[in-house]
């Protein structure tokens, strides 16, 4: 059990890293930034200290619901890749440097 729960931890953390990354990025280099703004919100349900601080202050936490994380991190991907045009953000930013 123990495995699964770090297994789980180390995925939940790249996730988060991954759509706070596409945040940032459709944040600065896209042309809306409150897109960015709204995804990198949506990376902080992957951040488990988040999720202790959900669960201090209102009484739940997003791990029990696991369905919600998927769905999200779905919705993120496709928002991201799809309508957002990642790839052409990505390469809007490394142009910029």
């Amino acid at each position: 059990m123990n495995k699964t729960l770090n297994a789980l931890s180390v995925i939940s953390w790249i996730f988060g890293l991954a759509f706070c990354a596409i945040g940032f990025v459709n944040t600065f280099w896209g042309n809306d930034p409150g897109f960015g703004i709204f995804i990198l919100l949506l990376s902080l349900v992957y951040f488990l200290p988040v999720n202790e601080l959900l669960m201090n202050r209102f009484g739940f936490s997003i791990p029990k619901m696991r369905i919600v994380k998927i769905l999200l991190g779905i919705f993120s991907l496709w928002a991201a890749l799809g309508v957002g045009e990642l790839f052409d953000k990505i390469e809007l930013m490394l142009n910029s440097f």
